[in-house]
């Protein structure tokens, strides 16, 4: 039984401003081609935040320094007659190689206008502006002690 969704904005820092990694979905996946954000299942009794960071290293195999909480998105999968929630994140990572899993083949960090325009789905367009605003200073500033989660 699936239990959720994350969604997770993975962003390093560029001087004062933010770069957001895009990611292009491998052939024979799903959405073959679009470009997107890390996303993945939260597994049975894990919690939202450990399944953020295990998709980040899955996918992207950087290292998690800081997570902020950021929104849920409701989202529903016909196929399924199911309608799911993705618990959205920006994470913050360190500096280091990146290692593509199998469901990409290729990856690009973009400032955040330009990883708006390339992200296929409007809502992942929505949120990486409402990220780009709330860590616009380096971090939430005064809403820091409500969405960073680590």
């Amino acid at each position: 039984m699936r239990v959720g969704v994350v969604d997770v904005f993975v962003l390093r820092r560029r001087g004062d401003e933010w770069d957001a990694l895009v990611l292009e979905r491998a052939p024979g996946v799903r959405c073959a081609g679009a470009w997107e954000t890390v996303h993945g299942s939260i597994e049975p009794g894990e919690r939202p935040e450990n399944a953020a960071i295990r998709e980040v290293i899955e996918e992207t195999g950087l290292r998690v320094e800081r997570l902020y909480n950021i929104t849920v998105q409701p989202f529903y999968l016909h196929r399924q007659a199911a309608v799911m929630l993705a618990v959205v994140f920006a994470a913050v990572v360190a500096d280091g190689p990146l290692t593509l899993g199998e469901e990409h083949t290729r990856a690009e960090w973009l400032p955040i206008a330009d990883a708006e325009r390339r992200f296929v789905w409007p809502s992942e367009r929505a949120n990486v502006r409402s990220v780009a605003t709330l860590l616009g200073g380096g971090d939430a500033g005064t809403v820091e002690d409500v969405l960073r989660v680590r």
